[in-house]
């Protein structure tokens, strides 16, 4: 499944990602980290960002620690849709976890407050 998730991130294609991820769960494969950030990634490509949220928070409640690649697709989500709060708070949230962002993390909150006219 997760080869499947990743392909389905590349092609843009984040309804076949979520669909493959809900299969994953009703036949009982537990997700890791990996197939979540891949199909965070296919909502973000989709410029889907409230599902990107949705799977981050899903994630969290099934026990599983986001890493730097799961919150640079969800803060990249919200960038591709000026969601510039939403963006912030994600980069917040992510350093009070102790996670150090990258230069693709300030690049894509940087750029959300500026989609977002919130650049002063």
């Amino acid at each position: 499944y997760s080869a499947s998730i990743s392909a389905c991130e590349k092609g843009a294609q984040w309804q076949q990602a979520v669909q493959l991820l809900a299969e994953m769960q009703l036949l009982e494969l537990v997700p890791d980290v990996i197939v979540y950030n891949a199909t965070i990634s296919a909502c973000e490509k989709g410029s889907r960002w409230q599902q990107a949220l949705q799977l981050l928070a899903e994630m969290q409640g099934r026990g599983l620690v986001p890493d730097v690649i799961t919150y640079n697709a969800s803060i990249s989500a919200c960038e591709k849709s000026s969601q510039w709060q939403q963006a912030l708070q994600l980069l917040a949230e992510m350093q009070g976890r102790g996670l150090v962002p990258s230069v693709i993390t300030y690049n894509a909150s940087i750029s959300a407050c500026e989609k977002g006219s919130q650049w002063q």
